[in-house]
């Protein structure tokens, strides 16, 4: 293949484009962001299953407080009968009087066992509802920062997504001036090191591989003509030559 050697040198500008389109699709990829927003994403959801759980802890202790009030206020309404019974003077048998004090007495020790499930259940519940106050504040905090980083991501986005359409631009018209086939071979060469395609020939030595050409295969460079398209022996890239290749 034969290509102007001014042709050639602007491979060199088109690769050099596409290195700083590389450089910057790798910071993106890069973002230091990316880590702080997936681990605080980890620990969001960390706190957000141990908030549900204590939100649900609440939600149950509620339930049995309310039956555990329920219980001690039957007790209490029966012993408030029986009572009025006794006081009343309606129950004149001394065996009735007997059981029904027997009642009234198994009744109140029932209301105080009651009412400890009731002062158990209540402490159960408010530690509860602190553990999901606090819980509530850190998942708040981490929302907050998510927040703060994914803003942070989503600048540095702008920045090098507006630095990658301006290079893409710039390799567009450079390229552009590239005759069709040479770029055509620069391309599938890129596509096959490493988006490396062409490399400078810089005192005998290829900038692509960073290998020195064997004296045979820099004699051959030597007596190619100007416009001749030279591939380096030791990785396959464009050798594109100038006036420091050491030739």
């Amino acid at each position: 293949m034969n290509a102007a050697p001014a042709d050639q040198i602007r491979l060199l500008d088109v690769q050099a484009l596409d290195v700083r389109l590389q450089q910057l699709a790798h910071r993106r990829r890069s973002l230091p962001e990316h880590a702080e927003i997936e681990s605080l994403s980890k620990d969001h959801t960390q706190l957000r299953d141990l908030l549900v759980a204590s939100q649900t802890e609440e939600s149950d202790c509620a339930r049995e407080q309310t039956k555990a009030e329920q219980d001690v206020d039957q007790v209490r309404q029966r012993a408030v009968r029986d009572q009025q019974r006794l006081d009343s003077g309606a129950v004149t048998s001394s065996k009735d009087l007997e059981n029904l004090q027997r009642e009234i007495t198994s009744l109140a020790k029932r209301q105080g066992d009651l009412e400890d499930v009731v002062l158990e259940v209540m402490e159960r519940r408010e530690a509860a509802q602190e553990r999901a106050a606090e819980l509530t504040e850190r998942v708040s905090s981490v929302e907050a920062k998510i927040a703060d980083a994914t803003g942070r991501r989503d600048a540095a986005f702008n920045e090098i997504d507006t630095e990658a359409a301006s290079v893409t631009r710039e390799r567009e018209v450079v390229a552009g001036a590239v005759p069709a086939d040479l770029l055509k071979l620069y391309d599938k060469l890129r596509g096959q090191q490493g988006g490396v395609g062409a490399a400078k020939l810089y005192q005998r030595t290829c900038q692509g591989c960073r290998q020195e050409l064997a004296i045979s295969d820099l004699n051959e460079v030597r007596a190619a003509a100007p416009d001749t398209v030279v591939r380096c022996e030791n990785c396959g890239r464009i050798l594109v030559r100038t006036s420091d290749s050491g030739l």
